[in-house]
């Protein structure tokens, strides 16, 4: 039995992806790119469920999700995992699966061949914070969208062009329990601490989940 480490699930999430997607960020990242916003997915997951438990979760969300896009945290440091819950997304469902990751796409070769057919676009390479920020679905310009499958090129084929008005979005979710508020999508330079100074300047006690340790 396969254990993975989550760090949340949210359906449905409309920026990362063509469609109503289904996101799952995984919890635990060896790369820890300076600046990343997603800084509370980089300790490794003390909690871990089994990717059969997982995959039972998912089932009715899966029947309505478009497509599936896997985040978080670093996917390919769980790659194990991550190929089992890709095989039991695959028999389940005709989405198509987006997967981003930190390593460089050269470094993903080896395990993309053992997934052969089970991802239909990967982005890959770290996040550079002083990188330019001008491409759809992408955190800095040095990282490269790769559609790998007849069903990938047909769907991310488009997202090989400039940021348009329609990528300039986020979805925010609410956790009703802990009052935490998630927001899904990718950020523009400067956002997080606009909100966070909004926030603040209304009253509110406000913090994000952004890295702001210097550049290197």
């Amino acid at each position: 039995m396969t254990g993975i480490a989550l760090s949340r699930v949210h359906f449905p999430v409309s920026t990362l992806g063509p469609g109503r997607r289904l996101g799952l960020w995984f919890q635990g990242c060896s790369i820890r790119c300076p600046g990343c916003v997603s800084m509370d997915t980089w300790a490794r997951g003390t909690d871990s469920t089994s990717v059969s438990a997982l995959l039972i979760r998912l089932g009715p969300t899966l029947d309505e999700a478009d497509g599936v896009t896997v985040t978080g945290g670093e996917p390919f440091d769980q790659s194990e995992a991550l190929g089992e819950l890709l095989r039991g997304v695959r028999i389940r469902s005709g989405a198509d699966i987006l997967v981003y990751s930190g390593y460089p796409f050269e470094a993903l070769e080896p395990s993309l061949s053992a997934m052969n057919g089970l991802i239909d676009c990967v982005i890959s390479d770290p996040f550079e914070r002083e990188a330019p920020q001008t491409r759809a679905l992408r955190g800095s310009d040095n990282q490269r969208l790769r559609p790998l499958t007849p069903l990938g090129r047909e769907r991310f084929a488009a997202f090989e062009r400039p940021l348009g008005p329609e990528d300039r979005a986020l979805d925010a979710m609410f956790d009703d329990t802990t009052g935490e508020v998630f927001l899904a999508g990718i950020p523009r330079r400067g956002d997080m601490r606009r909100l966070t100074a909004l926030l603040v300047g209304s009253g509110h006690v406000a913090s994000t989940t952004e890295d702001r340790r210097p550049s290197p």
